[in-house]
């Protein structure tokens, strides 16, 4: 079946089951061990996205492969639990699926979530990262191949990936909730394997203040689709290449657990200001 009647059939079917979501709604994806976040979503309706037609399967630990639609405020909101990774097997346009039905079901503001590696030695494991600009060190990327016209233009402007608005918003929302919010470049590799001291060293070398294997092929495809984007990293470590110290998935899930609460107190605040 071709990609584009894929992401058709797959907005189809969520309407059918939650419904139309509302004018002005905001399109959430939780990152690794960060699910939780759909637990602040009022009066909630879900759905697998095993159920929507096409949809990739979620695989990665800490993403449930769920569609939440509901509110946050005054806010209509889809919140999508689980994103899919290069380092799964998927190529840049499956990882962008979730992205398109969230465009396709009438997002115009997305707000993406990650757990992520720091490397500026001046943040803390737990503190979370508001990403202002990134690096595609993938090696790949969702618009390769014929252009979908419909979708956005062939050479999408990149200059302001991360809107500023957006970012402006969450600014404030985390001054007046009295949290930290970083500000930092993400890089974005395809993983899955971590990085080696002589990798971080590089990565700092190239300007990046924080490192992940999700999120640059999503803001790519929103940016395609003319989306405004925010996105906030969960720094569930810190890489210090002169002392690197062994990091496992349990450790990053738990740091990303434990950070989940001050995270959801950050989005509840900005959401409604969308």
């Amino acid at each position: 079946m071709h990609y584009g009647e894929d992401v058709k059939q797959a907005v189809a079917a969520a309407l059918a089951v939650l419904g139309a979501p509302g004018e002005g709604c905001v399109g959430v994806v939780t990152g690794t061990g960060l699910g939780g976040i759909a637990a602040m979503v009022a009066e909630a309706r879900e759905m697998p996205t095993a159920e929507l037609p096409g949809f990739p399967r979620a695989t990665a630990p800490g993403h449930a492969g769920k569609l939440v639609a509901g509110s946050v405020g005054e806010r209509p909101v889809l919140v999508l639990c689980g994103r899919q990774h290069l380092y799964e097997g998927y190529g840049p346009r499956e990882v962008a699926f979730g992205v398109r039905l969230l465009a396709g079901l009438g997002v115009k503001t997305l707000v993406l979530t990650n757990a992520a590696g720091a490397l500026d030695p001046h943040f803390t494991a737990g503190g979370l990262m508001r990403v202002t600009d990134h690096i595609n060190l993938t090696g790949r990327n969702p618009l390769t191949g014929p252009n979908d016209d419909t979708l956005g233009p062939r050479f999408p402007d990149m200059s302001r990936a991360y809107c500023p608005r957006l970012g402006a918003i969450a600014d404030a929302a985390a001054l007046a909730c009295g949290l930290r919010l970083e500000r930092g470049v993400y890089a974005g590799v395809v993983g899955p394997s971590l990085e080696t001291p002589a990798e971080t060293r590089m990565l700092r070398l190239l300007g990046a203040d924080a490192v992940g294997m999700s999120t640059v092929t999503e803001v790519i495809a929103a940016r395609h689709l003319g989306l405004s984007v925010l996105a906030i990293s969960c720094l569930t470590n810190v890489n210090l290449p002169d002392c690197m110290a062994e990091t496992t998935l349990e450790a990053v899930l738990e740091t990303a657990r434990r950070a989940e609460a001050e995270l959801t107190r950050l989005l509840a605040a900005v959401l409604p200001a969308c």
